[in-house]
């Protein structure tokens, strides 16, 4: 190769190099910018949006937002279970059932709504929190609620109440 034309190669293997170059920085802080995200919580893409919250809080209002997130993992096709969690009339977390949309055996509706009012709160002590569940929890909900310190929990459209969370042995 003449001088020539080995000018031309370092050329090209410079802008080669430079291409490589900005796509691993522009990779790099998107990672980065992700990560970031992820430890506040959340991920890039993902929003924390405000809860509605009822005009006159008591436990038919909430009960009445446990089943209206029944209704939405229903039409969504889920299992029928809908959850909020609340503190001082405030609803701090709620979902609705992500077992068959997540793939995920544990995405019960009360649990989900648990990890939800940790997320928003940023905090894994929910004392003093009130959980309203379309039906009874399960035992594995109720240890969840138990761990994370939940006072009450109160279920069905008659808002019964299932005492303070225990662990069943």
């Amino acid at each position: 190769m003449d001088r020539t034309g080995q000018g031309e190669q370092n050329c090209i293997n410079a802008s080669v190099n430079a291409r490589r170059c900005f796509l691993a920085a522009t990779s790099f802080c998107a990672l980065t910018i992700g990560l970031s995200g992820s430890v506040m919580g959340q991920t890039s893409t993902e929003t924390i949006d405000t809860i509605p919250q009822p005009s006159d809080p008591n436990d038919g209002a909430f009960m009445e937002r446990a089943f209206m997130l029944r209704q939405q993992a229903i039409d969504l096709g889920d299992q029928g279970y809908g959850a909020v969690v609340v503190r001082d009339n405030v609803i701090i977390g709620q979902s609705s059932s992500r077992v068959i949309l997540d793939q995920d055996p544990t995405g019960h509706a009360e649990m989900a709504a648990i990890r939800d009012a940790a997320r928003r709160l940023n905090d894994r002590d929910l004392s003093g929190a009130v959980l309203y569940s379309s039906s009874r929890p399960c035992p594995m909900c109720e240890a969840a609620a138990f761990w994370s310190s939940v006072g009450q929990m109160f279920y069905g459209r008659e808002i019964k109440s299932a005492g303070s969370p225990k662990l069943r042995g």
